[in-house]
């Protein structure tokens, strides 16, 4: 099946990050991205099949003064690299990359590549013929392959664009890489969700598949899970940590200990972990109850039990505060969305925040963070994020969220899910920009 021309003339294909279609000529595709590339090293204009990642790509690197003529830099060599690999945070899951990539790397004559935030390779393993043509083309270790660097390529893009990314042969911007395909996820930072960088698999025409990308991708999330194990339950600094996401009732963790948290208890441990300069009596009651006649009797009385709870050291009063700073799952996600790194911040999203608290600034809250994040699903058309979020139970009803997801994997099972919500809640057939949910759901 070959691409077919969108209005702009750019190439279609089911899921945008792929690089070829299954059915698809390799050959022929790789003909015709040749001569796109030749036209844009020669007049900047982007030509039909190139994906929108692609070109995009193409363009940031032709500003970031990429000449496609280019040889990768080798930064880091000897002692060195040695020492910058063993302090890495992924040095970690090497035994887990090589576990799941490495035979399928050597056995299919590919290389398995790991680079940092910055787009240098701490590790290229595999094919030891494939790791000798590899070398030709400074495809080694200490090597900068950002995509500032060296232009588009898989390990250096994803790291640019914080997305798994496949590249297929003249969609490489150097001319030395176009013989090779790539595909390769970025892995983040289970507790702050900063890029670490990236794993890649790189070989010939035959990993111009989606199961490739699918696979790399895999890998990368099984990676952060083992990061999260090995990362200890508490902070470094003892920080006491806030889990509120998909729970009505909170969970502290603090100097080792678990404490569950009453609703109101945990409505307002959210509240003041977002006030580290503390709130008023006033101001909570505004803040916690809808019924206005709730008098500060009524606060102070929930406050000392709060109190007896936690311990005096850690609730101040007048105003009303915590004694320490708390981290809290919220906060996490909100910084995860604020640095763009969205894929940490749909993996660190349990649900909706306390989703039966009807306290007023609670429920604000909950709707711009749940709001936030699958806007930014929405922007970011990655089928799987939008996979995940539309079957998750905060999701089923989501109209939005599922015209996107039928924009981009048309399955069956989609299309039907999507026309029995559109005309479940009676919806136009069309997009219309505007989420849909079922009253009375929690966002």
């Amino acid at each position: 099946m070959s691409p077919t021309a969108s209005p702009a003339g750019e190439a279609q294909l089911t899921d945008p990050w792929v690089a070829l279609e299954p059915g698809a000529d390799p050959a022929e595709h790789a003909r015709m991205l040749r001569r796109a590339h030749e036209t844009f090293t020669e007049a900047g204009t982007v030509t039909r099949p190139v994906r929108s990642v692609v070109a995009e790509s193409w363009r940031r690197s032709a500003r970031a003064g990429v000449g496609p003529d280019g040889t990768a830099n080798v930064e880091l060599v000897d002692g060195d690299l040695g020492a910058y690999r063993a302090e890495h945070p992924l040095a970690r899951v090497m035994p887990l990359f090589r576990e799941l990539l490495g035979t399928f790397a050597a056995d299919g004559e590919h290389l398995l590549a790991v680079c940092d935030a910055h787009g240098r390779l701490l590790w290229v393993e595999g094919h030891s013929t494939t790791r000798q043509r590899a070398g030709r083309m400074n495809f080694v270790p200490g090597a900068r392959w950002a995509e500032s660097a060296m232009g588009t390529n898989a390990p250096g893009t994803a790291v640019a664009v914080d997305r798994p990314v496949q590249v297929f042969a003249a969609e490489h911007f150097s001319r030395r890489v176009q013989p090779w395909t790539c595909a390769a996820a970025p892995v983040h930072d289970p507790r702050t969700g900063r890029v670490l960088g990236a794993v890649d698999i790189t070989g010939g025409d035959g990993l111009a598949h989606p199961h490739s990308l699918g696979f790399v991708q895999a890998v990368a999330r099984a990676a952060e899970s083992q990061l999260a194990l090995l990362v200890p339950e508490r902070s470094a600094d003892g920080t006491p940590e806030l889990t509120a996401l998909g729970r009505d009732e909170a969970q502290l963790l603090v100097e080792g200990r678990r404490i569950r948290l009453s609703r109101r208890h945990s409505e307002i441990l959210v509240l003041l972990s977002r006030h580290p300069e503390g709130l008023t009596g006033d101001e909570l009651l505004c803040a916690l109850y809808e019924d206005e006649s709730v008098t500060p009797v009524t606060l102070r009385a929930e406050m000392a039990r709060l109190r007896r709870v936690l311990g005096p050291a850690l609730l101040g009063s007048r105003p009303y505060r915590l004694t320490v700073p708390v981290e809290s799952d919220v906060a996490v996600v909100e910084r995860r969305l604020e640095t763009g790194a969205i894929t940490a911040a749909a993996k660190g999203y349990g649900g909706p925040l306390l989703p039966g608290s009807q306290a007023p600034a609670v429920v604000r809250l909950r709707h711009r963070l749940a709001d936030g994040l699958r806007s930014a699903l929405i922007a970011r058309r990655d089928p799987d994020l939008l996979a995940d979020w539309a079957h998750a139970p905060w999701g089923e009803d989501d109209l939005e969220v599922w015209r996107a997801l039928a924009a981009l994997r048309p399955t069956p099972a989609v299309r039907s899910r999507l026309a029995a919500l559109e005309s479940e809640l009676g919806a136009p057939a069309h997009w219309t920009g505007v989420a849909v949910r079922r009253p009375g759901r929690p966002s």
